[in-house]
């Protein structure tokens, strides 16, 4: 397979992979490739440039998604993302939204596939760094894969060597965002003929891949798996697939650990101004389906109001995350320390 780095990846994911999810994430996978949330152009022309794209070095290997089909608008926000530290631009045509859609963008760019490689083309030339692509099977009742493999052969000659392709079909009417991820059929077989195809190229599979035998069977036939809302609700499945990746590089982390890791992030951004909920929200799965793992929910939960004027002098503070105290707290097992 061409591309280690791209093996284990956690998908672009608006409003839940912002730069504290991500600082999470990393400390409970030290290699998986991590995504912005996308950032179009128009906020990275016209918006807060800091707020967009300030992240923490920790982060590294991190991509800025772009959402955009303008290449010059393109191009000048890769720079922005050059400068500012990123490992890799990656361009999103693969969102469903009409939201997005209006803005032209996103997924139903895999209509006009020349366009995409004049996007790609305009920021490989404005950059250095990697220009990947994130994209579809198909769009609406288009299931031939000649589709999926013309498009990629188009952008790919415009300098393109990795594409994240979710094996399903973007329906462009008539769905929202959400039923787009559950009700087109997947077919990976598809992203596996991609790979047969374009063997140079690094093809990375994304969609209903939620269990680590999954990720085992895909990495047989791919480059890398790129998981979504499982390692945001489940994160610890990106600690035990890098453990079956590399088992050195897992030996003897523990989620105590990530928790105690945390603790001088969650202080530092308290002492910029971030409220408790912004990092805190993002930790809620750290114990999915282990002994006690319910009882973690309630604990971190009530952080999440403590900053209110009006909480009770006897509310949990984050410090209660890492050291439960209430009344049933957990066994030094279930707290990953035993």
């Amino acid at each position: 397979m061409n591309d280690l780095t791209h093996r284990l990846c956690v998908a672009p994911m608006m409003d839940w992979t912002d730069r504290h999810c991500r600082y999470f994430l990393r400390l409970v996978s030290p290699r998986a490739r991590l995504y912005t949330e996308m950032v179009t152009t128009g906020a990275l022309m016209f918006g807060n440039v800091p707020r967009h794209l300030n992240f923490d070095p920790a982060e590294h290997p991190i991509a800025l998604q772009l959402g955009g089909s303008d290449p010059q608008a393109l191009a000048h926000c890769a720079r922005l993302g050059e400068a500012w530290g990123y490992d890799e631009i990656n361009l999103n045509v693969g969102c469903p939204s009409e939201r997005v859609q209006t803005g032209s963008f996103g997924a139903c760019l895999m209509a006009d596939p020349e366009l995409v490689a004049d996007c790609v083309r305009a920021m490989r030339d404005a950059v250095s760094l990697p220009v990947t692509v994130k994209h579809r099977i198909g769009i609406d009742a288009i299931e031939d894969y000649s589709f999926v493999r013309d498009f990629v052969g188009t952008v790919a000659s415009a300098g393109a060597v990795v594409f994240i392709v979710h094996a399903r079909n973007a329906i462009l009417k008539g769905l929202s965002p959400k039923q787009n991820r559950e009700v087109p059929p997947l077919r990976y077989e598809h992203v596996y003929r991609l790979k047969h195809d374009f063997p140079d190229l690094t093809i990375v599979i994304n969609g209903g891949i939620t269990t680590r035998e999954a990720v085992a069977q895909h990495l047989g036939c791919v480059d890398g798996v790129m998981l979504g809302r499982v390692a945001y609700h489940q994160p610890w499945i990106l600690a035990e697939i890098e453990a079956y990746c590399s088992p050195k590089g897992a030996r003897g982390r523990t989620r105590a650990h990530v928790i105690e890791a945390m603790m001088p992030y969650v202080e530092e951004q308290r002492r910029h101004g971030v409220g408790l909920r912004a990092v805190a929200r993002h930790m809620l799965g750290l114990y999915h389906g282990q002994p006690g793992g319910r009882r973690f929910h309630p604990e971190i939960r009530p952080t999440l109001v403590c900053e209110s004027s009006n909480a009770p002098k006897n509310c949990l503070t984050f410090d209660t995350v890492a050291h439960p105290r209430c009344r049933a707290p957990l066994s030094r097992r279930e707290r990953g320390w035993g």
